[in-house]
């Protein structure tokens, strides 16, 4: 049965913390993963998950540096990952594999936003290989831990930069058209929030369901590609010891964590999935032309366009097509 993609009023919003949805819960036994846990709001997920009892795998590209931001916390382990690499990601859910533990949550946080080099080796669009492909080929390489699970949850950070516009299809690495990072960018979330439609559909016989997330607009380390002209055209100024002051609108690292582990861990949620969710419940559609800051565009929860993406995301990686086959409903 299809989740319908509006709110639940779960009494939760832009101002709760993670803290705040994991009250009162216990997550002994449980495992989780989250790409770049080590940082932003990866760091307050992967916080706030190992402080309610489960044990965290953070992937990182810098092994070191997630180490010294994760010392303080008990329950976390740090495995090399790199988005960007194929064979990282292979070696990374290998090992993962070999431990034989079933995962229970799967947070998709990691990314790039407005990276200095615009495609990777193989020619493909930098947001595009690592927002979407990269998290693809783990989710993948990881199918057989979720269905272990039996009742495991994938968080696909999305984000309202997807009302740049849908995507082109005909054009996925800008080699037809003008290079513009914003559309880039926005393309990018759009196939996060479609890869978690689609995913939904193939996991949920299995136990296996799936949200798209916008964790609200944050001030974090993806904002230290933008120029200062860029970061003022969003009121908000870069000062001399690299930490920001801006004139509002935004939400901690705290906040911004919320809504992922609210769609990890809420019974709202039971036997729902395939939706995208902000402010701590499942969004409202809007219009495709709305300008407001908040809300799912049409073109970012189409069934359609999400099944022809993971079609194409098999193609791009040479994954054998039906690897996850769709469920039979």
């Amino acid at each position: 049965m299809l989740t319908e993609q509006k709110p639940l009023l779960s009494g939760f919003g832009p101002e709760t913390t993670a803290q705040e949805v994991l009250t009162g819960y216990d997550l002994s036994g449980k495992v989780a993963i989250v790409t770049g846990g080590h940082g932003g709001i990866g760091l307050e997920t992967t916080r706030a998950l190992a402080s309610a009892g489960a044990t965290v795998i953070v992937g990182a590209r810098d092994v070191n540096k997630a180490h010294e931001a994760l010392a303080s916390l008990n329950n976390v382990e740090v495995i090399k990952l790199d988005l960007a690499n194929p064979s990282s990601i292979d070696e990374f859910t290998a090992v993962f594999r070999n431990s034989e533990r079933a995962l229970d949550f799967l947070i998709l946080n990691a990314g790039v936003c407005f990276p200095a080099v615009t495609h990777d080796v193989r020619g493909f669009d930098t947001h595009f290989a690592t927002n979407s492909l990269g998290h693809f080929q783990l989710t993948v390489g990881l199918w057989d831990a979720l269905k272990q699970s039996g009742n495991a949850r994938v968080v696909s950070y999305s984000s309202v930069g997807h009302m740049t516009g849908p995507i082109d299809f005909e054009d996925l690495h800008f080699t037809k058209r003008p290079y513009n990072k914003f559309v880039s960018y926005g393309e990018s979330k759009v196939a996060c929030s479609l890869f978690a439609i689609e995913l939904d559909k193939r996991g949920r016989e299995h136990g296996i369901r799936a949200f798209a997330v916008h964790p609200g607009a944050i001030l974090s380390g993806l904002t230290r590609n933008m120029s200062n002209e860029e970061l003022a055209s969003w009121g908000v100024t870069r000062n001399e010891d690299g930490s920001y002051t801006s004139s509002g609108g935004f939400k901690t690292g705290e906040q911004g964590a919320a809504t992922a582990v609210w769609c990890a861990v809420s019974p709202m949620l039971n036997d729902m999935g395939g939706v995208y969710c902000e402010d701590g419940d499942i969004a409202e559609v809007v219009p495709a032309d709305s300008q407001l800051p908040r809300g799912v565009r049409p073109w970012a929860i189409d069934p359609v366009s999400a099944e022809k993406l993971w079609t194409i995301s098999e193609e791009l990686l040479q994954i054998p097509h039906g690897t996850i086959p769709r469920s039979r409903d």
